[in-house]
């Protein structure tokens, strides 16, 4: 039988509550602590769905690319930055 991995923890946030907040809980039958709960389950949930899928190499290839293309408008740095340069368009 393979091993059971577990990972519990706790965490107590004191904030104040604002009626708005307290006010949906309430409308929802729920306590404070029960709905912002619930709000964090729904947040973590939606992250995981718009969590960025894995890219392939022709599409960081093409994001690249896409970066790179007007690259020979960039003015050369010059060998030593000094202060004057960095705000040469400040007055």
């Amino acid at each position: 039988m393979a091993p059971i991995r577990v990972t519990i923890f706790f965490m107590e946030v004191t904030v104040k509550i604002p009626d708005e907040l307290a006010a949906r809980a309430k409308s929802r039958g729920l306590r404070v602590e029960d709905y912002v709960q619930e709000i964090l389950r729904e947040q973590l949930g939606a992250q995981r769905l718009s969590a960025p899928q894995a890219r392939t190499p022709e599409e960081i290839r093409a994001w690249l690319d896409s970066l790179a293309q007007f690259s020979d408008k960039i003015p050369p740095l010059p060998e030593n930055i000094t202060r004057d340069w960095i705000y040469q368009d400040h007055n």
